[in-house]
């Protein structure tokens, strides 16, 4: 999944792209309010983490354009602004969480994955497919009961495919998905993983449309 970090902190935002990243997202990391609109103008974000208190332009600045230009992108909030007041005015102005520093790390990316399958219209934590099934939380994959070990790659481009089950994905919007800023991409990255995937999974899960994309269908 493709996040947004918008932290003007040095230290913090680099341990949270550390974090976020090992945790399986692509994370592209911006440090003031008007890199934050630029990028939300040019890409396209599962989710937005914002920090209120930016340079350029702060935060519930960035959050208010960000909902006027009627983009839905779910954002939480992760500030040190701790009062009612503070909650209240975030949420108002269009946040969908609030997380108060100093926080979890475990509990922000449960978080995240609750706005996720809130974005998504999902009910339970776990994906299914058949005999397949995907658990973000513990970050496990079971076939049939037994466990199947997958790379974070290919457990990210797993869940991608999960997520938007039915619906075709495009070769550059999994690439899009599974790879922030700076990240290295082979020119056949998404089809090795896709290879891998169906060699441990089974050659029928992800089907090829020639030209156009993947898809997992639903069963």
């Amino acid at each position: 999944m493709r996040l947004l970090l918008v932290e003007d902190d040095t230290l913090l935002g680099d341990g949270l792209r550390v974090g976020l990243r090992q945790a399986g997202y692509a994370v592209d990391w911006v440090q003031d309010g008007q890199s934050a609109r630029l990028s939300l103008q040019s890409e396209s974000y599962d989710l937005v983490v914002l920090d209120l208190g930016l340079p350029k332009i702060n935060g519930l600045e960035v959050l208010k354009w960000l909902r006027s230009q009627n983009n839905s992108v779910s954002v939480l909030v992760l500030t040190a602004r701790d009062t009612v007041k503070d909650r209240i005015v975030g949420l108002d102005s269009g946040a969908d969480d609030y997380l108060i520093k100093p926080f979890d790390l475990d509990e922000l990316i449960a978080r995240l994955r609750a706005l996720s399958r809130r974005g998504r219209g999902i009910s339970t934590p776990l994906l299914q497919h058949g005999t397949i099934t995907l658990d973000p939380a513990a970050h496990q994959v079971k076939r049939e009961g037994e466990f199947v070990d997958l790379s974070s790659r290919e457990f990210a481009l797993l869940h991608q495919l999960l997520l938007n089950m039915g619906r075709v994905q495009t070769r550059d919007q999994l690439e899009s998905h599974l790879y922030g800023w700076g990240e290295e991409v082979e020119s056949n990255s998404i089809e090795v993983h896709i290879h891998h995937l169906r060699r441990k999974l089974g050659s029928q899960l992800i089907r090829t449309l020639r030209g156009i994309g993947y898809v997992i269908d639903k069963p």
